[in-house]
């Protein structure tokens, strides 16, 4: 069964670029200890600062549904809705070829 892949894009308010930053960066340790997390490497635009873009691989569905419930993901939603620019966009998909 192929894996779950998540592409993440977060922008960060103007002038808010650098907390938020702090803010995933802290997240990726704890986020990688999880369960069936496969890979999850966080990047930075190279053409816009405030443009932030997960790339992640899960077991399963089921995977990514414990991942968006735990405790750090939930504490991580509360501080992050004053640094972001809207909603993040999410695309999950899973590999054909």
């Amino acid at each position: 069964m192929p894996y779950l892949t998540v592409v993440a894009e977060l922008t960060a308010k103007p002038g808010r670029e650098e907390e938020l930053q702090s803010l995933l960066l802290a997240i990726v340790g704890p986020v990688r200890q999880e369960e069936g997390c496969i890979q999850y490497d966080l990047h930075l635009s190279t053409k816009d600062p405030a443009s932030f873009v997960f790339y992640e691989n899960w077991k399963d569905a089921e995977a990514l549904k414990s991942h968006a419930g735990s405790a750090h993901m939930k504490e991580f939603g509360a501080k992050a809705i004053e640094l972001l620019n809207g909603p993040a966009r999410i695309l999950t998909c899973t590999k054909i070829a």
